[in-house]
């Protein structure tokens, strides 16, 4: 398929996959002739691993290395399994700070409700 179907089924601007490309965040894409890319399936799910790890957190330069990393084949798992545990370790620790925060928010919001229900007590009924 051609550019314009990958952006459309990645939800991705054209620019976007350019863009993948051309920094490493995904392997080449196979080109017909004349150039034009002919994304594959395989090129999906990449595009789809890269969308999910971005909006996870994962850096653009940490995405770069592991794709990478995949291009040297199976001598590189492990490193690449180092990778993946790094950035799962560091979204844990995220994960944890967002939890502490929303039950910090939970018992600001609890107090104003308190606090509300004591000032609606004290109207006129």
């Amino acid at each position: 398929m051609n550019i314009s179907e990958a952006a459309k089924i990645s939800g991705l601007t054209a620019a976007t996959l350019r863009y993948y490309e051309s920094e490493g965040l995904i392997p080449p894409v196979t080109r017909k002739n004349g150039g034009v890319r002919d994304y594959q399936k395989d090129d999906l799910g990449w595009i789809d691993f890269i969308k999910c790890m971005r909006s996870a957190g994962m850096s653009v330069e940490s995405l770069i290395e592991y794709t990478t990393l995949f291009r040297n084949g199976e001598q590189s798992d492990e490193a690449r399994k180092n990778i993946l545990i790094r950035e799962r370790d560091q979204l844990i620790a995220k994960q944890k700070e967002i939890s502490e925060t929303i039950e910090r928010l939970n018992g600001k919001i609890k107090s104003f409700e308190g606090n509300l229900k004591a000032s609606e007590d004290s109207l006129p009924h």
